[in-house]
């Protein structure tokens, strides 16, 4: 995601990335995917080569102690809520104190995320493949200025993306209703009903559906799907949102989806 979401903004005018990791050997080797999947469009004829180009120098690759001088900050770690409250509170002792923060987060709270470095952080969550999607949600915690919510949809606009406010709640919109619906498609892989080919089949043909809510875990990754649901599980109590025991054991053993070239499919 922090990849597709640099592309996203270094290919809109007036704007350049520094696209950071935990390392500058890591960092490199994001902008190396992002010049990767450019030159696969290029071959494709859907993008010139100097339109690829251009993104591409756009973007410079760091650690956070880079980011001293920018004005927007665009987190994209894992779904950890301690990790990201560790990684804004050293923002703040690097960043600007005008820098904008804003979290990519799916389902944590970002009321709680500014409380505890008690400075203001606006969710906006973007969709994967990041440089496609046009949706990013913009969460908007308890005590978030309006300026910065209306900072934020200036920005979305900005970058060719629409802007959809919604309020600090378990999963905010799409994730509230998206994740528990592949949630209970592994429940009916699990019974036997049918194939995972055939279940993704049925939803496609069926309910219009681009790709079938397996393939879709695949893609978010199983491992996000299930943090997912343990979010909205412990934030509202509601036992609807009990992750299915198959979808552990898969994280547990290592069949993430894509990222690891097995889920409910097998990938190449």
């Amino acid at each position: 995601m922090g990849c597709g979401i640099a592309q996203a903004f270094a290919a809109t005018n007036g704007y350049t990335v520094i696209l950071c990791d935990v390392s500058e050997q890591l960092a490199a080797g994001g902008k190396k995917k992002i010049l990767d999947g450019l030159e696969k469009l290029v071959a494709k004829e859907k993008m010139t080569k100097d339109a690829a180009d251009k993104i591409v120098s756009n973007i410079t690759p760091g650690v956070k102690e880079a980011l001293a001088d920018c004005d927007l900050i665009v987190e994209a770690a894992v779904e950890r809520m301690d990790i990201k409250k560790e990684l804004f509170e050293n923002l703040c002792t690097i960043c600007k104190k005008d820098a904008i923060f804003a979290t990519n987060t799916s389902s944590l709270s970002v009321t709680e995320l500014s409380a505890a470095i008690g400075r203001p952080v606006i969710g906006m969550h973007f969709f994967n493949p990041a440089p496609v999607m046009k949706l990013v949600e913009i969460v908007v915690g308890l005590d978030t200025p309006a300026a910065l919510v209306e900072k934020a949809r200036e920005i979305t606009l900005a970058i060719g993306k629409t802007p959809v406010e919604v309020k600090d709640d378990a999963g905010f919109i799409v994730n509230r209703i998206l994740i528990p619906m592949i949630n209970e498609a592994i429940g009916v892989y699990a019974d036997g009903t049918a194939s995972a080919a055939d279940i993704d089949e049925a939803m496609k043909l069926g309910a219009s559906h681009p790709m079938g809510p397996l393939a879709l875990g695949d893609l978010v990754g199983l491992d996000v799907c299930l943090a997912i649901m343990e979010v909205l599980q412990s934030q509202t109590g509601d036992p609807k949102y009990r992750p299915h025991p198959l979808l552990r054991k898969m994280v547990c053993g290592g069949h993430l989806g894509r990222k690891s070239g097995q889920g409910f499919h097998k990938y190449g």
